[in-house]
């Protein structure tokens, strides 16, 4: 089969196509024919090493995915595509099943065939979804989805949204409005339009204005691409606001005091956020 690899750290040159053995599912699991998959800011990250946000977070990302070189020779985490065969113990799903999931740190979606336990993160596409539509599912609304959770966004609160537009962004617009929130969008020129058709009741050009400087302010700010920061947004957020970055460790209530040291920001896209001093869970 072929698969998109690569074998040093670096920016997109470093990537080919390669012809690879295909897979062989075990007992329990099913092998997927990807007929769609994505390029996420996880896959970019990874592929340079964190380069582009420093040594330490560079150090601590060949950690994960290889000191040396990768580990893992295939990018992309986000599929939809057809069960091709399983295992002699799966039982949820059958060949010809359409599925989508996200194979997280393990990678491997950028080829035309991929493994997955049937206990990981995989599902049955909805009926109506294209395989198109369902691949980016699993990372953007997941992780908007978290969140808002993690913000405990409730029915009539304000919350902005900066970078309204991009996968986690327009996914947390949406999410948003189901929760009866007031939305303010923030995005580029040219997706201002798109943005107000996922039902944000304001959008900001940031090209035009800065939010911040607007005399407005909001119970939850949301960083939805990690280009913002706590600093420059607390005086955004109402007492006992929340701000919560898709870059980050922490989830940081206006108001607080931070001792010196505490990370303003970090390599982290996970979108998973704590309380001020608390631990990752």
């Amino acid at each position: 089969m072929r698969a998109v690899v690569y074998d040093r750290y670096g920016p997109p040159d470093v990537l080919r196509i390669e012809d690879v053995e295909r897979p062989v599912p075990k007992e329990d699991e099913v092998l997927v024919k990807v007929h769609a998959t994505t390029v996420n800011r996880l896959d970019v990250h990874t592929r340079e090493a964190n380069r582009s946000n420093g040594a330490a977070v560079s150090a601590l990302s060949r950690l994960v995915s290889g000191v040396r070189g990768p580990r893992r020779r295939t990018l992309g985490t986000e599929f939809a595509g057809e069960v091709a065969a399983v295992g002699a113990a799966v039982g949820e799903f059958a060949v010809g099943d359409r599925v989508y999931g996200n194979t997280g740190l393990a990678f491997g979606a950028h080829a035309e065939f991929l493994c997955m336990r049937e206990s990981a993160r995989i599902a049955h596409m909805p009926a109506a979804a294209t395989f198109d539509e369902a691949a980016p599912v699993s990372d953007g609304a997941f992780n908007a989805l978290w969140c808002l959770r993690s913000a405990k966004l409730q029915k009539g609160q304000r919350i902005l949204i900066y970078g309204a537009s991009g996968a986690i962004g327009a996914a947390g617009v949406q999410l948003a409005r189901y929760f009866e929130a007031e939305v303010t969008a923030v995005c580029s020129t040219k997706s201002l339009e798109l943005v107000r058709s996922l039902g944000a009741d304001r959008v900001i050009d940031y090209t035009k204005e800065d939010f911040t400087q607007n005399g407005e302010t909001y119970d939850v700010i949301f960083d939805a691409v990690g280009k913002h920061s706590f600093d420059r947004s607390k005086g955004s957020l109402k007492e006992n606001g929340v701000y919560v970055p898709t870059d980050g460790f922490k989830k940081r209530k206006s108001g607080s005091s931070y001792p010196l040291g505490t990370p303003r920001r970090t390599w982290s896209c996970s979108g998973r956020s704590s309380r001020p001093g608390s631990s990752m869970r």
